[in-house]
């Protein structure tokens, strides 16, 4: 019998947000391309990440109000940023040398797919797909800590996380946490572990949506998201 989510399920700001509230002040944050770029939208009051882009941009500011983009100016994703006092600029093979070098705090990705090894499929020469894996293999193994964010199940129903990807991997064993429209998820030793979930959803519904094993934290949380993003 299939589960209706729609009433219970995250929406993709409120996912967004959920993640930002993980990151710490001063934290060196690189956000994936479309989706994960939510997430400088909602950093806690009080917290400044300094965010990097893979075209080789530091510490750069806030989306620019429409009709005042500096073309000259924009992320990895190709959209516009501001600069700020301390926006750095740097040759591309530099960007590339910080997240190679272990200077990265965080990345936060998008995902097809994440096994409960950590594995991480991110990218497809499919239909609809991308013609390269890009950057985000040097990111998954050059930052400290990779999350990533993504509704928990395909538009068809299929676990996205699951025991093992089907796709081309992006990296092997990376992943230590997944924020999905469902639940807040660790990965430990090879197995899903399940910190927070939506209260809508019970326990035995959230496994059956959850491709591989899905072990529970001593203590699950609510998960509660603000509920006008």
């Amino acid at each position: 019998m299939s589960i209706d989510l729609t009433d219970i399920q995250l929406s993709n700001a409120q996912i967004a947000w959920r993640a930002a509230q993980d990151i710490e002040d001063g934290a060196y944050v690189n956000l994936g391309i479309g989706f994960p770029e939510m997430v400088a939208r909602f950093q806690p009051k009080g917290h400044e990440a300094i965010f990097h882009t893979e075209n080789g941009v530091l510490d750069f500011g806030r989306a620019p109000e429409p009709g005042q983009e500096d073309w000259d100016c924009i992320n990895a994703g190709k959209k516009a940023i501001t600069t700020r006092p301390g926006t750095a600029f740097f040759h591309h093979a530099d960007s590339f040398a910080m997240v190679r070098g272990g200077h990265l705090d965080v990345a936060i990705l998008g995902a097809y797919q994440v096994a409960q090894t950590g594995d991480l499929a991110n990218w497809s020469t499919g239909k609809g797909g991308v013609p390269a894996v890009g950057g985000a293999m040097d990111l998954v193994h050059g930052a400290k800590r990779v999350a990533v964010l993504t509704d928990h199940v395909t538009k068809k129903g299929q676990p996205k996380l699951v025991d093992k990807c089907t796709l081309p991997l992006t990296g092997v064993g990376c992943v230590t946490r997944v924020y999905t429209s469902l639940a807040v998820i660790d990965v430990e030793d090879g197995v899903f572990v399940l910190r927070e979930k939506v209260p809508g959803i019970s326990l035995s519904d959230l496994q059956s949506l959850t491709g591989g094993e899905l072990k529970e934290a001593s203590k699950v949380g609510d998960l509660i998201c603000p509920e006008d993003l």
